[in-house]
């Protein structure tokens, strides 16, 4: 078995920098073995300029599309967007698992080593088979009829099913789950089902992402109608609350989940203090996923990080689809945030995509984190903060 030693400018262990003299001392598996001084490292010690950090957690992503890399305009917004979506989606299937096998490829490469991936079909299957990526996979809900709902529950029910017979990784078992797909498309029996199936469990719900979504709740009406019209509604199947869509669906959750609330572009002050509020009655663990490519992409618009950060927010990053992305990379969603939000540092938003996503996808107890007896995978962002994998 060989040794290998590691030397940056910096080396971010997950949570923290490290001494800038330690040298990581690895296995040829990627294993690590030691941090040792570099005065006593001896000879062969690899150096790079720059930093050296855990695989990243992509905590958000859509491997099935894929294949729509670039055929989708931006600036849109997002009911436009998901029209698009829905009417460009079908590809032939060969098509389909290549361009998911590029993503993964070139995901794996630049240092993602665990994902959480919504799924809506059994397509990405076989490739989730291979490979030394960890997965965390949401079977995703799409449901605006309560009369439905059963029927609809049972056949994501029996989808879940075929992801649970994938094999683990690293010694874990293989991880899925229902998740309610946004606030305008889960009907009120969806998401009490789902919540019941989902009790002690990681799920996950697209939030905010588009100012229309608390127009709906509050006043039922607002750029999701067109939406609604191509499915063969005439109006709104949602409720009219007279509140957020966030204030209006989180007490749907009440079993002690782990609730990933992605996007969250519109969430305000108020939406926080409330789900802050209601987590803390409920058992509820919510997590904020930041995906600020994509927010970018399909509505101009970043996330309230300053409002996220003063609430004590737990933030993980995700790169949402090649539909609203030019690529999934985690390196280049740290390098958007702290293009326009400078103050956050790099120790921030390397956290947020390396030790914090572990730990809201369940993987931290080996991943995320460069620890003695790990396999967190070992990347290297050079000078140009373009990201690398040396495991």
């Amino acid at each position: 078995m060989a040794w290998l030693k590691y030397k940056a400018d910096s080396i971010f262990n997950g949570q923290k920098w490290l001494d800038p003299e330690m040298v990581l001392v690895t296995d040829d598996t990627g294993k690590i073995l030691d941090f040792i001084p570099a005065a006593a490292a001896g000879e062969e010690v690899r150096r790079y300029q720059g930093i050296l950090c855990p695989g990243f957690i992509n905590a958000h992503c859509h491997l099935e599309l894929s294949h729509l890399k670039g055929r989708l305009p931006e600036g849109q917004g997002l009911p436009a967007f998901l029209q698009q979506v829905m009417q460009t989606r079908e590809t032939a299937p060969a098509e389909v698992v290549e361009a998911m096998r590029e993503s993964l490829d070139r995901m794996y490469a630049e240092g993602i080593s665990a994902v959480g991936d919504i799924c809506n079909t059994a397509a990405s299957l076989s490739l989730k088979r291979e490979g030394p990526m960890r997965w965390v996979n949401f079977i995703e809900v799409l449901n605006a009829s309560d009369a439905k709902a059963p029927e609809r529950l049972q056949h994501f029910r029996t989808l879940r099913d075929r992801y649970l017979e994938l094999p683990g990784c690293d010694g874990q078992p293989p991880t899925a789950s229902l998740a309610a797909h946004a606030p305008y498309s889960t009907s009120p029996l969806s998401f009490h089902l789902i919540n019941q199936e989902t009790a002690g469990r990681i799920t996950s719900l697209h939030n905010q992402e588009s100012a229309a979504e608390d127009e709906l709740y509050r006043s039922g009406k607002g750029a999701f109608l067109p939406f609604f019209q191509h499915l063969g509604y005439a109006n709104s199947p949602m409720p009219v609350t007279g509140s957020s869509s966030l204030q209006s669906v989180l007490p749907y959750f009440d079993q002690g989940q782990r609730l990933l609330l992605v996007h969250n572009t519109y969430t305000s002050p108020e939406d926080l203090v409330f789900a802050a509020a209601h987590a803390a009655r409920s058992g509820l663990d919510v997590v904020y996923c930041l995906c600020p490519n994509a927010n970018l992409y399909i509505e101009g618009r970043l996330p309230p990080v300053a409002d996220l950060l003063a609430c004590g927010a737990h933030i993980v990053l995700g790169t949402d689809s090649l539909a609203s992305n030019h690529e999934l990379s985690i390196a280049a969603e740290m390098r958007t945030l702290l293009q326009h939000f400078p103050r956050l540092g790099w120790e921030t938003v390397l956290r947020w995509g390396t030790s914090e996503g572990a730990a809201a996808l369940g993987l931290h107890d080996s991943l995320g984190s460069l620890r003695k007896g790990t396999r967190p995978g070992l990347v290297w962002l050079d000078e140009k903060l373009q990201a690398k994998r040396l495991h």
